[in-house]
């Protein structure tokens, strides 16, 4: 894989993305033949949904570089130099008039979930037809929970306790209210039914690695619900993320009769502060209300935390600026991350002013990791 390094700059009038590169984390030399360690890319990025740009959220922004066309082709030009194995993208749409078919043009092969309602946006995965053959999928709809806690008499006794440390976690411009309206702003908030049902969405997928030996491992994305006042919601369905994921694990190993690893990514509108994340990587929820819900079988690390700590930002607003997406992965004896996709500081040219702007074409940071996984 080669990795092409533009220097785009804010000035400019034409959108030229920033390419980082992957930084070395693990400095040891593999002792094993190169015939027995895996080696793959994958990228996690939540792309700004063309949908949701809306100029009076965006007024930081260059106009030009909030246009379609522009963009999507900025867009392009960024995944098409970061070359990896696999993406992970999130509030994707256009995805069969544009991302589909211009993937396919670069050899990747996807899999995609619209959101329900009227979202036009969803969450794919790209991945290159030469490095991986997709052996089965899921898709995950976050609404499924109105009916798994039907008997319910309330999500939560305390939701305003819920509530995530800083009021602004996970409120972005482009999720205000008045763009995204929720059914929690349009009927009882006490009901846990208006509560859950926010149109989000998963998908998880089974692949077979195929050089230079066979692995199965076990892809997921998701882009969990963005409001705090909310946050009893977004651990709801960060439960049921683990649920299906752990249950999916368990048939394919039986189907394939093997050892899958498995990674999961995502936007998960949730500092490294609050309750979901603590939840994703301890799996164990110190105040849990979903009493219908199992304490989650997978055990999870984040690939930043593990390596350097999680980064001090991956969205960039003037209005909001945190960490809110990560690469999780389940600890193995063969899988481990040996590179993480570098990312600019809080002082960078190309981040002063906020995001997006013509070297950044979404208001998130791309973020991502080579693992390796070797013969057992």
């Amino acid at each position: 894989m080669s990795m092409r390094t533009s220097t785009g700059g804010s000035s400019s009038s034409k959108a030229v993305p920033i390419m980082r590169e992957f930084v070395r984390i693990d400095s040891s030399a593999s002792a094993r033949s190169q015939h027995d360690v895996i080696k793959f890319r994958l990228v996690s990025y939540n792309i700004l949904a063309q949908v949701y740009i809306k100029r009076s959220l965006f007024l930081h922004s260059p106009f030009p570089c909030l246009r379609w066309n522009t963009r999507s082709q900025a867009i392009l030009t960024l995944l098409k130099n970061l070359g990896a194995d696999f993406f992970c993208l999130q509030e994707v749409d256009e995805y069969d008039s544009f991302y589909k078919r211009k993937s396919e043009e670069h050899g990747y092969s996807s899999i995609y979930v619209q959101r329900g309602g009227q979202r036009h946006d969803g969450c794919g995965i790209f991945y290159k037809n030469n490095c991986a053959e997709l052996l089965s999928k899921e898709t995950i709809e976050y609404n499924d929970l109105v009916d798994l806690l039907q008997g319910e008499t309330s999500l939560s006794a305390n939701k305003q306790n819920e509530t995530m440390t800083n009021t602004n976690n996970g409120a972005d411009p482009k999720n205000d209210s008045s763009v995204r309206s929720s059914p929690a702003h349009h009927g009882d908030p006490n009901d846990q039914r208006v509560r859950l049902k926010q149109d989000c969405v998963g998908i998880m997928a089974a692949f077979k690695l195929k050089d230079p030996f066979d692995h199965v491992i076990i892809l997921a994305t998701t882009h969990l619900y963005w409001d705090p006042k909310l946050a009893d919601v977004k651990l709801a369905q960060a439960k049921y993320l683990l649920s299906r994921l752990a249950q999916f694990k368990t048939l394919v190993t039986d189907k394939f009769e093997c050892t899958p690893s498995l990674i999961l990514s995502g936007d998960f509108n949730s500092t490294p502060r609050d309750k979901v994340y603590q939840y994703l990587i301890s799996g164990n929820s110190s105040t849990s209300s979903i009493g219908c819900l199992e304490e989650p079988p997978l055990s999870l690390c984040s690939v930043h935390a593990f390596t350097r700590g999680e980064p001090p930002f991956t969205n960039c607003t003037p209005n909001f600026t945190n960490t809110l997406d990560y690469i999780f992965f389940s600890p193995s004896d063969c899988l481990k991350p040996v590179s993480i996709l570098e990312l600019p500081v809080l002082d960078s040219p190309d981040i002063t002013g906020g995001l997006p702007n013509y070297s950044h074409p979404s208001d998130h940071l791309p973020i991502g990791a080579e693992f390796e996984i070797t013969k057992d």
